[in-house]
């Protein structure tokens, strides 16, 4: 490990106006934490060198590719394992986030605070980046939960719910309807889901199952389809950026190269030097 210790924080939200969820991106080669709980649940993965938490009377160790889930109210500290630190990433989850697609009214329990899933850790890593870089409340509504309710069900003892959702073609068409129609300030997952009388894991799950995408992603697909023909008609991508609902250019630049392949500007002289 190398470099100077930092901690950035990013507060996110989980949908428009909705409650705020904490990410945190951290490196420490010296620093250790006083003892100390959180009201939600600390969701960490370790990306290099080795920490030592102290946790339940005892203490664990967490190395590159490792999840850490801390409980809610549980005291710990955390530290360096060695003098050559540890960097990490970690997200703060209300304990609602965790408990949306499991059985009865109990928060999950997690007998063993270190897991070994390189694929969930793998998600959460790549999530946690990419919401760093844009906390788009929808993407954050959509992703966050969706990841959190899978680490309860791999690795709680909380029993799954059951995932059949009665009409989710019907779920998942209104969804599409509401977002389209609110492009620019689109609703939380958690009205929708109220409105149509679901859980918003329910609702995810509809969606996910009928489109094959999660609501961000559709939306930011549509988006880039009502971008496309702004741009043909020769505005400029910062122009069209806000006009579609994007947070910025480099937002829509983001999303338009991943559907696309091309860069807003290339695509626009492209279709200019062809008219």
């Amino acid at each position: 490990m190398s470099g100077p210790e930092k901690a950035l924080w990013t507060r996110a939200r989980l949908g428009r106006g909705g409650p705020a969820l904490d990410l945190l991106t951290a490196r420490f080669d010296k620093h250790v934490y006083a003892p100390h709980a959180h009201e939600e649940y600390t969701v960490g993965v370790t990306l290099g060198g080795l920490e030592v938490i102290a946790y339940r009377g005892g203490h664990i160790h967490s190395g590159p590719g490792t999840l850490v889930v801390l409980e809610p109210g549980e005291m710990h500290t955390g530290g360096p394992a060695t003098a050559d630190g540890y960097a990490y990433r970690a997200l703060y989850a209300a304990p609602r986030l965790l408990g949306d697609g499991m059985l009865g009214a109990g928060l999950p329990h997690f007998r063993e605070p270190v897991l070994h899933d390189p694929e969930l850790a793998a998600a959460l890593r790549l999530t946690h980046t990419e919401l760093v870089a844009c906390p788009d409340p929808l993407e954050v509504e959509s992703r966050l939960p969706w990841l959190l309710t899978a680490l309860a069900r791999r690795h709680s003892t909380a029993r799954a719910a059951d995932d059949t959702v009665p009409g989710a073609d019907r779920i998942a068409a209104a969804v599409r309807g509401r977002l389209a129609d609110e492009l620019l300030a689109p609703p939380s997952l958690a009205d929708l889901a109220t409105d149509l009388g679901l859980s918003r894991y329910q609702l995810l799950r509809a969606f996910r199952t009928t489109m094959g995408v999660p609501p961000y992603a559709w939306l930011a697909q549509h988006r880039v389809a009502r971008a496309r023909r702004l741009l043909e008609s020769g505005l400029r991508p910062a122009e069209v950026a806000g006009l579609v609902g994007f947070a910025d250019q480099a937002h829509l630049t983001r999303w338009f190269r991943r559907v696309l392949g091309v860069t807003p500007a290339v695509y626009r002289n492209s279709v200019q030097d062809t008219r």
